[in-house]
C-alpha cells in the first residue's frame, strides 16, 4: 500500500505547493528558477524564494527523520560523476528554460506546448541515461 499511497501523497503535496505559490504569489513553482533567482534576487524576492527552498529541504529532513526507509539504499556515484551530472542537469535546465518541476508539473497543468516537449525530452534523456549507465557503461544495477 505504501508503494501507492506515499507517491500519491507526494504528488498531492507537490501539486498543492505549486497551486498555493501560483495562487498567493502569482509564481510558477519551477525549482531551478526559484533557486536561480535566489542567487541574485530582485528586490522583494529573496524572502519567498528562501522560504520555498527551506521548505523543500526541511520536508526532506523531516521525512528522513520520520521514515528513513523511504529513501532506500544510497547511491554513491563518486564525486566526479556527481559533479558532472549536476553540471549536465544545470546546463539542460538552462537550455530548456526550466526544470522538470516547472515544465512537468506546472507547465503541463497549464497546457503549455513547450512544457510538453521539454518533459518528453527530459523523460527520453533519463531513459537513455539509465540504459547507458546500466547496459553500456555497466554502472549501477
Amino acid at each position: 500500500m505504501n508503494t501507492v499511497l506515499l507517491p500519491l501523497m507526494g504528488g498531492v503535496l507537490i501539486g498543492a505547493a505549486a497551486s498555493l505559490l501560483l495562487f498567493f504569489n502569482g509564481r510558477v513553482a519551477g525549482i531551478s528558477g526559484i533557486l536561480g533567482g535566489l542567487l541574485s534576487p530582485a528586490p522583494g524576492e529573496a524572502g519567498w524564494r528562501g522560504a520555498f527552498v527551506l521548505g523543500l529541504a526541511g520536508g526532506g529532513v523531516l521525512l528522513a527523520l520520520a521514515r528513513p526507509q523511504s529513501f532506500g539504499a544510497p547511491v554513491v556515484p563518486g564525486l566526479g560523476v556527481a559533479v558532472v551530472a549536476g553540471l549536465l542537469v544545470g546546463f539542460g535546465t538552462r537550455l530548456g528554460s526550466g526544470c522538470t518541476s516547472g515544465h512537468g508539473v506546472c507547465g503541463l497543468a497549464r497546457g503549455a506546448t513547450r512544457s510538453l516537449v521539454a518533459t518528453l525530452v527530459f523523460m527520453a534523456t533519463g531513459a537513455l541515461t539509465v540504459f547507458l549507465a546500466r547496459h553500456v557503461v555497466g554502472g549501477a544495477p
